[in-house]
């Protein structure tokens, strides 16, 4: 894929609050983004800075499954949809010991947690 075409494909996961395939988009062209930083646009450069970081501490990323649980807590979270939101909290709840996921998580999601006493105020 060439830059021109990534750029646009990550940008494109970052609007849709598609985590998953944006991490791996930058994962996987972590050099050639690192080159071009200036190029990214804000939401996208700050995922990319939080993966860079990550990677030279060597800190391990959280997992596609964990991407993948954030991903639909904010879909959840952005319709409305409590039932839902309950629910994959409660069968993921080891997740949100993991202080990393706060960063992930949009507005919605973390109203919505922190009326659900899972993420304290402090921690947003």
């Amino acid at each position: 894929m060439d830059f021109p075409e990534l750029l646009k494909q990550l940008n494109k996961s970052i609007d849709s609050l598609d985590l998953v395939s944006a991490r791996k988009y930058i994962e996987e062209n972590i050099e050639l983004l690192t080159k071009n930083r200036q190029l990214l646009r804000g939401n996208t450069r700050a995922m990319f800075d939080i993966i860079k970081q990550k990677k030279d501490t060597g800190e391990k990323p959280l997992s596609r499954h964990e991407m993948t649980v954030i991903y639909s807590i904010n879909k959840y979270a952005t319709k409305f949809d409590l039932t839902g939101l309950k629910l994959i909290v409660n069968n993921n709840a080891e997740l949100f010991i993991n202080e990393d996921i706060k960063q992930y998580l949009n507005e919605d999601a973390k109203t919505l947690l922190q009326g659900m006493h899972v993420l304290h105020k402090s921690e947003t």
